[in-house]
């Protein structure tokens, strides 16, 4: 269980930070996948134990389910001109609102205001039509042909700022059981895992569901609230379909571990189950903000990366590990020279 060793109401930004060496953020993704490095923390001996990824099924048992998210990202940053003028501005798609609406984030912002004009080529160009904080615009976009197949030739793999070069694979910041198109960043999670090595993992009785979760301005918005309490968390697109319900519901009926794979299938089975863990099929918007102090409903364990200080996704393991305990076990990870974030080396919580 989760150890709340801070009242809710006292919680601050800060006391969810760490100190974190540059050079220990991965610029570039673990190959083979599955040779990252493990840290597991087992919370009932609390013990940690220091493995590689491909030695996961050794923390599986049969019956285990484990839930991932199947989203896929799609070729979101974008560069372009506003109003012809000079410099260039960049556009980060964040989530589709309808056939021309986007929700995106631009840099730098002051130049997009209602009513600019951006061109990204000959075939694609948008108004603003809303402004909002921290960059946020909504644009309407014109464009001549498929819009998809436009993005792919204009757009870019939208990694984050603190990786410096993009991957010559684009694949590599795909899991390899994504498939519904429409996320701006991947859930780093999955990316440790190969089809082998889940081949590996159903062989010995351990099951999977899949649910969606659109990653979008909930996980790019930092938080710049003293008090977390006052932090807004953006909506993110889900959905859970009947059969990963029915495989959700088996598993907490019978007793079994519901595992996660990712801050975002958390997310996902959090905002859908009731008190008692069980989960219906259905789709919308969440802004679920989880920290110190909540009380899980449905899930029992996580496989997770190593998430930057002061970010809603350390508060959300805190929540499950506790906040001491996760910043003694991430002290203990710079120590072991783990690497760090999206490409990072990767997490087990049980």
């Amino acid at each position: 269980m989760p150890n709340n060793d801070i009242k809710t109401n006292t919680l601050t930004t800060h006391d969810f930070y760490y100190d974190l060496p540059e050079e220990l953020i991965a610029q570039t993704p673990a190959e083979p996948r599955d040779s990252s490095r493990l840290l597991a923390y087992d919370r009932a001996a609390d013990k940690v134990l220091h493995r590689h990824f491909y030695d996961l099924p050794s923390f599986l048992r049969k019956g285990d389910l484990l839930v991932v998210n199947n989203t896929r990202v799609i070729p979101a940053r974008i560069f372009g001109r506003v109003d012809n003028r000079e410099g260039v501005l960049e556009t980060l798609l964040l989530r589709r609102i309808d056939y021309t609406h986007w929700e995106t984030i631009m840099r730098p912002a002051k130049k997009a205001r209602v009513g600019s004009v951006i061109n990204y080529g000959e075939s694609l160009s948008a108004v603003v039509t809303e402004t909002g904080e921290y960059g946020a615009r909504t644009i309407e976009f014109s464009f001549d042909g498929v819009f998809e197949d436009i993005l792919d030739k204009v757009g870019n793999m939208p990694l984050p700022p603190y990786i410096k070069e993009q991957p010559e694979d684009k694949e590599r910041y795909q899991t390899v059981y994504s498939k519904v198109e429409g996320s701006a960043a991947a859930p780093t999670a999955g990316l440790h895992f190969t089809p082998e090595l889940i081949n590996s993992i159903k062989a010995m009785g351990v099951d999977f569901a899949t649910v969606l979760l659109h990653i979008g301005l909930g996980t790019f918005r930092p938080v710049k609230e003293e008090n977390i309490l006052d932090h807004k968390m953006h909506t993110e697109y889900y959905e859970i379909d009947q059969r990963a319900a029915d495989k959700i519901n088996a598993a907490i009926e019978e007793g079994r571990r519901v595992i996660c794979v990712g801050t975002t299938s958390v997310r996902t089975l959090e905002t859908v189950a009731d008190e008692n863990g069980f989960v219906r099929p259905q789709k919308g918007d969440t802004s679920i903000f989880i920290y110190p102090g909540y009380k899980f409903k449905c899930v029992k364990g996580l496989i997770t990366n190593f998430h930057l200080p002061e970010s809603t996704l350390i508060m959300l393991v805190s929540a499950f590990v506790g906040r001491e305990k996760t910043l003694e076990i991430y002290k203990n990870a710079v120590e072991e020279r783990y690497r760090f974030f999206s490409f990072g080396d990767s997490m087990m919580i049980l």
